[in-house]
């Protein structure tokens, strides 16, 4: 089976564009400083990027220190837009499936992957790489959709009361990993589901240790500017990982 892109589909690409573009979404509010927070110090790192879209956090990298970025993603939408706006000769961009990584050589000090482990179908195969790639005591961060969240199976994510208040997140079908379909922007998005366990404990064999985990929650201050994010106390959107590669 070919592996989705779902980012070069037109329509998707519009849309998840405009979402980036504005100033309040949950990447910029959550995501985003929850993972550069888990980062080490930048200065004179060999950086890993995978699935780094429009390579915006690869220049960023760069701005902060590192020595060279090199950034892989399946979408040449994306990969066309990090070229004209987010170029830099420190930066490479690879056009490829994170699956096939093992395709490159060298070595890096810092992988990185945003938002994108939920996209991958052989999450072991690419953890295994990930830990190839990787120097002695090399970190990689990443985030995905949580587990509580991949497991949706279809239907009514939430229990609403007749205000439509949401009482609660429905939980179904967390046990059963493997494939879900679901819809954002367009329909029939694919995106694998693993259980928590099964996120951490692929690590841990394929010489990983693990040295924090984040499941970023809104703050009293920010619930006060955007009330709306008040569902994330019941169900958190994201799950961030900083791990180690073990000698």
């Amino acid at each position: 089976m070919p592996l989705q892109n779902i980012f070069d589909n037109e329509e998707f690409f519009e849309g998840y564009q405009e979402l980036r573009e504005r100033e309040v979404n949950a990447n910029n509010l959550f995501e985003i400083p929850e993972r550069f927070a888990l980062l080490p110090d930048l200065t004179d790192l060999r950086i890993l990027d995978l699935g780094c879209g429009t390579g915006e956090h690869c220049k960023e990298y760069i701005e902060k220190g590192a020595k060279e970025v090199t950034g892989v993603d399946i979408s040449e939408k994306m990969l066309e837009v990090a070229g004209q706006k987010n170029s830099d000769p420190n930066i490479t961009y690879l056009n490829m499936p994170m699956e096939d990584i093992d395709k490159i050589e060298g070595e890096f000090d810092l992988a990185i992957s945003s938002l994108a482990m939920h996209y991958v179908e052989d999450y072991k195969g690419v953890i295994k790489n990930v830990h190839r790639l990787l120097a002695p005591n090399g970190i990689f961060v990443f985030s995905q959709e949580h587990p509580i969240v991949t497991c949706h199976p279809g239907g009514d994510r939430w229990t609403k009361d007749e205000s439509g208040h949401k009482l609660y997140a429905n939980l179904a079908d967390y046990g059963i990993e493997g494939e879900r379909h679901t819809t954002w922007f367009v329909d029939d998005i694919l995106i694998y589901h693993r259980m928590f366990s099964t996120v951490i404990n692929c690590l841990v064999e394929e010489g990983f240790m693990i040295d924090r985990i984040t499941e970023p929650e809104p703050s009293e201050e920010l619930l006060n500017k955007y009330p709306e994010y008040y569902d994330l106390l019941h169900r958190p959107d994201f799950l961030l990982i900083r791990a180690r590669r073990a000698n």
